[in-house]
């Protein structure tokens, strides 16, 4: 007898692997590994024909994922209409996860955080670049040809500070350009007495999505080159990382006074950021600037903190090959990687949602706080 469910990932950002879809209780998956490359974490797909019936879906492979710690404690999402979603029960036992689910409509997709597609990346550059306060730059294509667009967004034709913000380094850390839209937003609101202040300070340079192949093709953490943006600042080729070289060259011609690279992180289930100490030119001024940074914006959202994040490495070889490193060692400047969970945000929890779209745009737009106190710093002044 044929099977009347159906899985599929033929779409921007799909990827699933079926082995066996005949009973919806045993529904048997494989998540693909990104574009020649050996990490795998991102699933993305759609299941019909399950409406009223418990479906549990067992992704065998999950114990050799890239992060497979991070399955402890983590939800799935879905969504019927892809606007809305919503996090699932789903259990990480004896290295199988598994998503146990009864769908109330025939069509449901199941994801491992909101997708971010290159359509409505599309949309949100496009209605950008609709503010007189906005320019659009080309500043360079991807190994298959996509466009790597920059937003420059300013009200002052002078002297400005020049912040950069970069997201999406890793194309399935979707989060970050939630949070770019977020940003946009804030920033674009003339009547917001932070965007007005800042816009007259500062020319912003974003970057929404660094990797568009990688999304497109349904990849946690690397280009269509089989490549991790983020671990080829030092040495950012045309052949492999086109989209760190484009960056570079830009940031070249404008300088950098405050550079945040956005990500999500799948284990820790808090917002954080990594600063740049043990980087050669580290020094007082910027381990002030990072504690400004870190104070105002615990100051003003609950939904960051200061206390869980990655540990301080010691400096070596690899080091200077991380974004956020790279620019705050060759700009001496206040130089982050802002990261956000995959989970749930444990110090303010929402068991329906998680951490989600809506709350990485809050977190976006909060961010032109922490970034206002900085830019006006005494260690600022004069720069």
């Amino acid at each position: 007898m044929t099977s009347r469910l159906k899985i599929s990932s033929f779409f921007d950002g799909g990827n699933i692997d079926v082995i066996d879809a005949t009973e919806p209780d045993n529904i048997r998956v494989n998540i693909p590994k990104d574009t020649h490359s050996d990490f795998y974490q991102w699933f993305y797909f759609r299941l019909q024909g399950g409406m009223g019936e418990q479906c549990v879906i067992r992704f065998e492979n999950a114990a050799d994922a890239a992060f497979a710690g991070g399955w402890e404690g983590y939800q799935a999402v879905a969504s019927y209409d892809r606007e809305n979603w919503f996090r699932v029960p789903t259990e990480y036992i004896n290295g199988v996860l598994e998503i146990t689910h009864t769908p109330e409509q025939d069509s449901v997709y199941y994801a491992y955080f909101a997708p971010y597609s290159y359509e409505r990346h599309l949309d949100m550059v496009a209605w950008a670049a609709s503010y007189e306060d906005c320019i659009t730059h080309h500043i360079g294509e991807t190994a298959e040809g996509r466009d790597i667009t920059m937003l420059e967004i300013s009200k002052t034709q002078g002297l400005a500070k020049n912040i950069w913000i970069i997201a999406r380094q890793h194309p399935g850390e979707t989060m970050a350009e939630w949070f770019i839209e977020g940003l946009l937003e804030r920033l674009f609101d003339e009547s917001h007495p932070m965007a007005r202040a800042l816009l007259d300070q500062c020319r912003f340079y974003v970057v929404p999505n660094m990797n568009p192949d990688g999304a497109a093709h349904g990849n946690l953490r690397v280009n269509s080159k089989g490549v991790n943006l983020n671990r080829e600042w030092k040495r950012a080729t045309e052949d492999r990382s086109p989209e760190v070289l484009a960056v570079q060259k830009k940031m070249s011609e404008t300088g950098v006074d405050l550079f945040l690279d956005i990500h999500g992180d799948e284990t820790l289930p808090v917002n954080f950021v990594d600063g740049c100490e043990g980087v050669p030119n580290f020094d007082q001024r910027m381990a002030d600037m990072e504690a400004i940074f870190d104070d105002i914006f615990t100051a003003v959202s609950p939904d960051f903190q200061s206390e869980i994040g990655y540990e301080k490495v010691r400096y070596g070889e690899e080091t200077l090959t991380v974004a956020s490193k790279w620019v705050g060692n060759t700009y001496r400047c206040l130089s982050l990687t802002l990261e956000m969970p995959f989970k749930d945000n444990q110090n303010l929890p929402d068991d329906v949602v998680g951490w989600s779209p809506e709350r990485s745009k809050i977190l976006g737009a909060d961010v032109l706080y922490p970034i206002y106190h900085v830019i006006n710093s005494e260690h600022m002044k004069g720069d």
